[in-house]
């Protein structure tokens, strides 16, 4: 087989099936990406893939640096516990239980 480039990776193209905020985090089969502005349903938009994010964290959990971190669709909340929930990414570093947000460093 033999490759050819293609693009650089940090953002891929996505085609939402319904309108997308501006940094609203997108599930992306396994993993999760977070839009790079708004997507309109149906059109051609640009989602990080690369990067730490701020996002919101699942309340009263404690997550380490470096803990492999999840996204619960049904909280829109990142935790620690695998579950059926989608890889995120690792905990760029500690938050406290009661911190509103943990820094999640994307799968990539």
């Amino acid at each position: 087989m033999k490759a050819t480039y293609y693009q650089r990776g940090e953002t891929l193209d996505h085609f939402p099936t319904e309108n997308v905020e501006n940094g609203a985090v997108v599930v992306l089969g396994t993993r999760i990406g977070v839009a790079a502005a708004p997507i309109l349903a149906g059109e051609q938009g640009a989602v990080h893939v690369v990067g730490v994010f701020a996002m919101t964290k699942a309340d009263g959990e404690a997550i380490d640096q470096g803990t492999a971190v999840y996204y619960d669709a049904e909280v829109d909340a990142i935790t620690a516990t695998e579950g059926s929930n989608t890889p995120a990414g690792y905990a760029a570093a500690s938050a406290a239980a009661t911190d509103a947000a943990v820094l999640v460093k994307l799968l990539g």
